[in-house]
């Protein structure tokens, strides 16, 4: 088996890969980037000999260091501004993570990694913040746009709340964001889309609301990670411009069709995730340009009529996904007989025929579906009743381009089916009605974060491999590694104007409906949820 499912192989997060990858990072750049300054009040300046900027104040609060401390490194003056501030706006920090957060030599700040900058080879500059698994509770100030030599940021299963600052601009390097397990809120953060580096992002599993941006499919990242938040509205139209090779939108409410622009995305898209998003529409035959695609994963939404033949033109394909719709018709001979799929999953459908290829799979689930002579089966009634309705791909308007359009059934009652012989069946659902609704997915617990999963329901397997027959959980596997390219040079550090006293936490408001998380008293863990949906991964 090549993988398992939702395995994405990427990469290892060790701490050698870690300042490895920050290395390359900062030495790849052939060309220097200037880099603003985001505060809208401060005057504009220009570079001085050095080259080096000024950034006089953010929202008209002067930047500090305290009278005496000494610090020649300009980059390094702004890491001691921006991780003061910083350390002022967390509220808990019970593993004490900050507590050696004081004096000048911030590159012996625990979670914080230091590397020699380009230009200046001679100093150092803040190149990397780890802090994943730190149960931290906080915010995030402005401040932190004075670390724009920033490569990796990595705030994995932390309490962080509110928005993220619009001073996120300044990080021109910034290749991989993972704010994936927090308390973040507000719409999509759009600041997010002006990093010209950034490769990978990742920001699952928080209460970010709201449409997806269509820039989002426009810009030039490998992976994208927004599942479990509070998305709606139907997915762009312009998403098959992407040239990702992984993404997982599961467990939003998104609604509307399924993209048929998604077959544009052929040449680069590996693995396709769109689990419980409220998807209810025919099946896109375009879907089976995606030749390069291993695993795609389209349960628990409301599809309905037939699964295109063309399907099994998709060779790459080693999981397969349907359980939990309304899909009808036959699963054709070539696609059980893919040479590389393994795990093909269609329970609970009303799939009336399927190849004599598809049970000798590895694994396979064809349980509450209209097969004769198969366990565990919906009711001849039910099945009667729902095959005897017509599935009108077009009535929902999505454009598709379908050259296999469903097969219109007889309103007249058809010929009884032979009864079923189950082996423990399952209750029916009442005829005519959706899937078994998916239970709501609560907040994961703050623990060791498995790498990029979205398998809803069943409860995980430690050591075993993902299950079709019934749904497991996979075994937590190493999250997606994301080829660097190299990122533009930023400008020199900037000369921070002293004052005498601190900076204080000027995070934004969040621009969202929603109440904001409780941001200015510490809060509790969350409890273990009863649900099996896997935390977001670390990349420590």
């Amino acid at each position: 088996m090549k993988g398992e499912i939702y395995h994405f192989r990427r990469f290892h997060a060790s701490k050698i890969l870690f300042l490895c990858t920050i290395f390359l990072l900062l030495h790849a750049s052939a060309s220097h980037q200037e880099v603003r300054s985001v505060d809208h009040h401060a005057p504009n300046v220009t570079d001085d000999p050095r080259h080096q900027r000024q950034l006089l104040s953010y929202n008209g609060d002067p930047l500090a260091v305290e009278p005496g401390l000494e610090i020649p490194n300009p980059r390094l003056r702004n890491g001691y501004i921006a991780l003061q501030a910083w350390k002022e706006a967390i509220l808990s920090d019970p593993k004490n993570i900050t507590a050696n957060w004081v004096g000048e030599d911030v590159c012996n700040y625990t979670g914080v990694f230091c590397w020699p900058t380009p230009e200046y080879p001679h100093e150092l500059t803040v190149s990397g913040i780890d802090l994943n698994h730190g149960d931290i509770a906080g915010s995030l100030p402005n401040e932190l746009g004075l670390l724009y030599d920033l490569a990796l940021i990595h705030l994995n299963s932390n309490r962080f709340c509110g928005t993220i600052p619009q001073s996120f601009v300044n990080m021109k390097r910034l290749h991989e964001l993972d704010l994936s397990n927090n308390r973040f809120a507000g719409t999509f953060p759009e600041v997010m889309l002006q990093l010209p580096s950034l490769r990978y992002l990742d920001i699952r599993f928080n209460e970010f609301e709201g449409e997806l941006p269509r820039k989002l499919f426009e810009t030039d990242l490998d992976a994208i990670f927004v599942n479990n938040n509070r998305f709606s509205s139907a997915l762009p139209d312009n998403i098959g411009k992407s040239r990702v090779s992984v993404i997982v939108l599961a467990h939003n409410n998104f609604g509307g069709c399924v993209p048929a622009g998604l077959g544009e995305m052929g040449e680069t898209l590996n693995e396709l995730i769109l689990i419980n998003t409220g998807l209810s529409s025919c099946f896109p035959s375009e879907i089976s340009k995606l030749k390069n695609l291993t695993v795609l994963d389209l349960s628990d939404n409301q599809i309905v009529g037939p699964l295109p033949h063309s399907i099994g033109e998709m060779d790459s394909l080693e999981q397969l996904n349907l359980a939990h719709n309304m899909m009808s018709g036959k699963i054709a001979d070539q696609i059980c007989e893919l040479p590389n799929l393994v795990n093909f999953a269609y329970d609970y459908n009303f799939f009336s025929e399927e190849s004599s290829s598809c049970p000798k799979l590895h694994k396979f689930d064809d349980r509450m579906n209209c097969l004769r002579g198969r366990p565990n089966q919906r009711s001849t009634l039910e099945c009667q009743r729902f095959l005897s309705r017509t599935v009108d791909c077009n009535s929902f308007k999505c454009n598709h381009s379908d050259p296999e359009p469903p097969k219109v059934l007889p309103c007249t009652p058809p010929q009884p089916l032979p009864s079923p012989i189950p082996a423990k069946p399952s209750p029916a659902p009442p005829a005519f009605s959706p899937p078994p609704p998916t239970k709501p997915q609560p907040r994961p617990p703050t623990q060791p974060s498995s790498p990029p999963q979205v398998q809803p329901r069943p409860q995980p397997q430690p050591s075993s491999p993902p299950q079709v027959q019934p749904r497991p959980q996979p075994q937590p596997s190493s999250p997606p590694k994301v080829q660097p390219r190299p990122p533009p040079q930023p400008s020199s550090p900037p000369q921070v104007q002293p004052a005498i006293s601190p900076s204080p936490n000027s995070s934004p408001a969040p621009n969202s409906t929603t109440p904001m998380p409780p941001c200015q008293q510490p809060v509790n863990s969350p409890p273990a949820p009863n649900s099996t949906t896997p935390n977001p991964p670390s990349n420590s």
